[in-house]
């Protein structure tokens, strides 16, 4: 599985949460202490949001630690929304095409977790989309292919309901296609204004989420696993929770696909992110 990092608030260097922790995501490429797989090294990538709409992005194959560059960016890139991801592939080849996060006019995207037997739902999946979002998918994974659907399914006008559409979708159409029906998804993604993370799993088994303050005061980080040891700092998402980081500050709400009823969601998550 893979392991991301997202920020939002007053502008941050990327290397906070990229190099410079005890538990950086580059410490968690290849040592991550809450996953699956301890090792995440089939490539990684970042987007963040400067003077212009839409985002910057550097990807490649190599391995998040071996990468000097990524260290360089880092160091010099400042930015007050920024998404990072290491991968560790579950399906698609190691290739850039591949590497998180994607980018869609003004969106980014990122994300962690699977869709069972896509092999077998990923042509009438990808029929569903739109000639120019079609044409816009250039790699291979079900995770680029789902942030395309939740375009075709509304992202730009309702960016939470738009994703709850697109996962109800896949589980019937496995469900419909006889197929294992099973969608595990922990995912971060922006338009540049707000940031979005989602934890969800058809089985009650999502990838892990937690969140913390940072930075000055409204600045929150998401995160696949804790950055440091402060235990009183970092509170996980429940599954079935979305969370919402904007000019506002922080939201989390329930979180169900479309026409589901929605999952019983422990609060207290809520309460201490206020």
């Amino acid at each position: 599985m893979c392991r991301w990092a997202a920020y939002r608030g007053e502008p941050l260097f990327l290397e906070e949460l990229v190099t410079s922790p005890a538990h950086s995501l580059i410490e968690q490429s290849h040592c991550a202490t809450r996953a699956k797989t301890a090792t995440n090294g089939d490539g990684f990538g970042i987007a963040w949001y400067g003077d212009r709409p839409e985002p910057g992005r550097y990807r490649d194959i190599l391995p998040a630690w071996s990468d000097c560059n990524l260290k360089s960016i880092a160091r010099q890139i400042r930015s007050p929304l920024f998404l990072a991801h290491v991968r560790a592939a579950t399906g698609g080849g190691t290739r850039r095409d591949n590497c998180h996060p994607f980018v869609h006019g003004t969106w980014s995207f990122m994300h962690n977790g699977q869709i069972a037997d896509f092999e077998h739902l990923r042509r009438p999946l990808e029929t569903m989309l739109d000639n120019d979002l079609y044409g816009a998918r250039t790699g291979s994974t079900d995770s680029e292919l789902m942030f395309l659907l939740a375009l075709q399914f509304g992202l730009e006008r309702d960016p939470l309901g738009a994703v709850a559409e697109m996962i109800a979708f896949i589980e019937r159409l496995a469900d419909h296609l006889d197929r294992t029906v099973l969608v595990r998804f922990t995912a971060a993604f922006s338009n540049g204004r707000t940031l979005y993370a989602i934890r969800y799993a058809t089985d009650l088994r999502a990838p892990t989420l937690y969140a913390a303050p940072m930075g000055q005061a409204g600045g929150y980080c998401l995160v696949s696993e804790p950055l440091n040891d402060d235990t009183e700092a970092w509170v996980e998402i429940p599954d079935g929770s979305a969370v919402v980081l904007g000019e506002n500050g922080v939201d989390v709400e329930i979180f169900s696909p479309a026409g589901r009823p929605a999952a019983t969601v422990e609060r207290q998550a809520a309460s201490a992110l206020k």
